[in-house]
Formats: C-alpha cells, sequence, structure tokens
C-alpha cells in the first residue's frame, strides 16, 4: 500500500460526508442525493461516483470485484483496481461470489448476489428526467410533486415513432412506489435483477455529483404500458460458444477471418466459472439454461 496516501485515499471526513449522503440515499429508495464531489486521480465519466462511494465504504477485510461492461480486464476495470488495491491493500478478485464489494460499469453480474455484498453502480447521467426538462430546479420539483408525465410521455413518443419503446439501456424506473429512477445505463436486461434483490445497490454520478441507493428487499418497476409491457433484450435460441449458456445476457461479436456472427457471454467471470466447472465434471449432465442441468 502506498503510504503517503490516506487509507481508501480520502480523508475520514470525507469518507464520513460520503457515507451520509449514502445513509440518507439507502434511507428514500432512488431519491438522488446532491454531496460534494471529490476531486480524482482519474477524470470525471470514468467512474469517478462509484469510486467515491467504494472508498468511503472499503474496509480492510473486503474483497473487492470490479468490472467493466461485463469485463473484469478492460482498461477502467484495471485501472479502478490498481487504484483501489495501491492505496487499501485489499484483496481483489474476479469471482462474484468472493467479492463483498463489487463496483461496476453498464451490468449487474449474472450470478445472484447475496445479503452480504455490496454492489456499486457508476453513473453518467443519473436524473431520468434530463432529457426533457434540462433545468435542475425545475426536476428537483417534479420529482418532489412526483409528477413524470414527461417520462411517460417520452416512452409514449417512443412507441409512437418505432412501434415499442427504444430504450436500449437506463430505461427508467419507479422505485418503492414513489420516485422515478435512472438505473445507470445497465441494459434492460438487467433492470428485473434490481426488483425485491437481496443485496444493497448504491449509485453514484461524481460528474453531477449525486448518490442514490435501491435497499435490499425494494420493489423496482419498469416503467410500461398495459398494452405495451416492459420487455428485455432477448437471445432466443442463442448460445455463448465458449461455456455453451443460455438465458444470460450475450455479445454479438463477428470473426474478422470467416465473417462468423457468434455469441459470447457478456460477463467474462461468469463465462469463465462454467468453462472451468465444465473441466471439472465432464461427465456430470449437459449445461443448459446458464447452469448445470
Amino acid at each position: 500500500m502506498q503510504q503517503h496516501y490516506n487509507y481508501a485515499f480520502f480523508d475520514e471526513a470525507s469518507k464520513r460526508e460520503i457515507r451520509r449522503a449514502i445513509i440518507k440515499g439507502v434511507s428514500i429508495p432512488g431519491y438522488q442525493v446532491p454531496f460534494a464531489s471529490r476531486e480524482m486521480p482519474i477524470g470525471r465519466g470514468w467512474g469517478t461516483g462509484g469510486l467515491q462511494i467504494t472508498f468511503s465504504l472499503i474496509g480492510r477485510s473486503d474483497v473487492l470485484k470490479v468490472i467493466d461492461q461485463g469485463s473484469d480486464d478492460s482498461v477502467n476495470a484495471v485501472n479502478i483496481k490498481k487504484l483501489v488495491a495501491d492505496t487499501t491493500d485489499v484483496e481483489v478478485t474476479e469471482a462474484t461470489e468472493e467479492a463483498t464489494l463489487i463496483q461496476s460499469r453498464h451490468r449487474i453480474p449474472e450470478r445472484p448476489l447475496r445479503a452480504d455484498q455490496i454492489l456499486v453502480l457508476q453513473v453518467p447521467t443519473p436524473e431520468p428526467l434530463r432529457s426533457f426538462e434540462p433545468r435542475e430546479a425545475v426536476t428537483r420539483r417534479l420529482h418532489a410533486e412526483a409528477d413524470y408525465t414527461g417520462a411517460w410521455l417520452e416512452l409514449f413518443d417512443q412507441i409512437v415513432r418505432h412501434g415499442t419503446t427504444t430504450t436500449g439501456a437506463d430505461h427508467p424506473v419507479l422505485v418503492n412506489g414513489r420516485y422515478v429512477m435512472a438505473p445507470s445505463p445497465i441494459p434492460r436486461f438487467d433492470n428485473l435483477k434490481l426488483h425485491q434483490a437481496d443485496h444493497l445497490t448504491l449509485l453514484g454520478a461524481g460528474r453531477e455529483k449525486k448518490i442514490y441507493a435501491v435497499p435490499p428487499y425494494t420493489d423496482v418497476v419498469p416503467l410500461d404500458f398495459e398494452d405495451y409491457p416492459f420487455s428485455v433484450e432477448r437471445f432466443d435460441g442463442k448460445r455463448c460458444r465458449l461455456c455453451g449458456a443460455e438465458g444470460v445476457y450475450l455479445d454479438e461479436l463477428v470473426d474478422e477471418a470467416t465473417g462468423e456472427t457468434y455469441h459470447q457471454c457478456n460477463d467474462t467471470a461468469f463465462c469463465a466459472a462454467r468453462r472451468a466447472a465444465r473441466e471439472d465434471a465432464p461427465s456430470e449432465g449437459s449445461w443448459e439454461g446458464g447452469r448445470h442441468a
């Protein structure tokens, strides 16, 4: 650990201020809590909000996992892990089940998280009403009055124009029957993982200076219409070419040599664990539906 830094980079007063914002966010699910976002040794927009939450919570006994768009080995994930490890000396892992604190950009792990795990999501745009109302004072008033007409109209306009909602990611959700929330730019596939989850989810936007939360066992319902119900990305008839998983979020890739299109698990750690388990037990049945049959 680099001794010329404070433990977990920040001074203790800064970490206490961020933890107070987290407590308020947990107490009012989905509500955006302003906080004094600190300067970081990485650029704003590259995970500073999530990193500040991680620094404020992490302890010496924690085990950290960082993923970026499903990958543990992307540049963003590797650099964040290195910064946290250098200033805390905590253990890092790629195995979801081993981590106590998971920081992620764009994805929720495929393996369901436990009650003793905390998920931290990096958020670029925390305000779900920003696309039609640029003024912060107005959006705060709309949230206070629970006036989400604009959010509904935006979805309605998508249906009129395209025959369906076109939110590929960050589809707005209603949290605890009260606040409409931007669930970070996670795909629609992951929205339902927030509903009545066992784990605590914390969302941090460093550039916008906002923290909000989804406590365990909280209702998280995507906005939709009775005649146009919410639906997730579908991969019918597709499976991961490496581990054979079905029913998970897949990336569509193209073999540059042959031009062939194929699919792979977006969650690289999940895929690696399945392949390792299959190699250890090659004769104990087949792999179907994302689990061992």
